[in-house]
């Protein structure tokens, strides 16, 4: 459905006065909150708002084969499904671009921040090792999905464990893991930057800007989006709010 021209019109004219429609900061979040434990049949799951915006993820977990160039790993597999209760825009079939390239931000944040220790989910070299399957669904969209879910996909994991005895293998225990990726999404309208769009924001948006980054404050992974661009120093910036912010974020996360 896109944004009106009226809306875009008051965006545009309150970035110029450094505002935003819902009197928050540039660089300031809306309320984050994080539920656990919620689905029962689910090896893990949480449930994540991010102001409005709400999304549900669950962790599955099987016994396969390993890829043939990582035999003693286990392997992950991320999906994201745009509810079409969710918003007016999302609409049922096979999985839409966004919700393609959604699921590929999240997955290569906790991939490349090496977030779950897939080693240790090796059960026999080259023959069998456990399969993770985090499944995300958008329950309510009033903007910023990337951060809301990897949020949810990071809470889910951290409650999850590995259902061994399900599988007559002894114990169910937690899933080994390091630190969580924190995402942090920036999007830039009429000059103006700021960060967790809300939905205006988001449809208003020339280009935006999505960096996962560790605990260190490394960036574990980046992607930019839609067909504006950045400049360089606005990057090195949105990386330098990324940091501070993540902090905050990392705290609710492992609170």
């Amino acid at each position: 459905m896109g944004i009106s021209s009226v809306k875009k019109d008051y965006l545009y004219r309150l970035a110029k006065e450094g505002k935003r429609p819902d009197g928050r900061a540039f660089n300031e979040y809306r309320p984050i909150k994080i539920e656990r434990g919620v689905i029962n049949m689910a090896e893990g799951s949480a449930r994540v708002s991010i102001g409005h915006t709400t999304v549900l993820a669950g962790i599955k977990m099987d016994i396969g084969e390993p890829y043939p160039d990582t035999p003693e790993e286990g392997a992950m597999s991320t999906a994201v499904e745009l509810i079409p209760l969710a918003s007016p825009d999302f609409e049922s079939g096979p999985p839409r671009a966004d919700a393609i390239e959604l699921s590929r931000v999240v997955d290569r944040g906790i991939r490349e921040s090496k977030f779950i220790q897939l080693e240790k989910l090796c059960i026999e070299p080259g023959e069998k090792v456990w399969i993770v399957f985090i499944d995300i669904h958008v329950l309510d969209y009033d903007g910023n999905l990337f951060d809301a879910c990897s949020l949810a996909a990071s809470a889910a994991l951290m409650n999850a464990k590995i259902p061994n005895e399900r599988f007559e293998m002894g114990e169910d225990v937690p899933m080994p893991l390091s630190d969580p990726p924190v995402s942090c999404t920036f999007v830039k309208y009429n000059g103006a930057i700021v960060v967790d769009p809300s939905l205006d924001e988001d449809e208003a948006a020339e280009a935006r800007h999505t960096i996962a980054v560790d605990k260190k404050g490394d960036i574990r992974a980046m992607q930019k989006g839609l067909s504006g661009s950045f400049t360089v120093e606005e990057i090195k910036n949105n990386i330098n709010n990324a940091r501070i912010i993540s902090k905050d974020i990392r705290k609710i996360l492992e609170g």
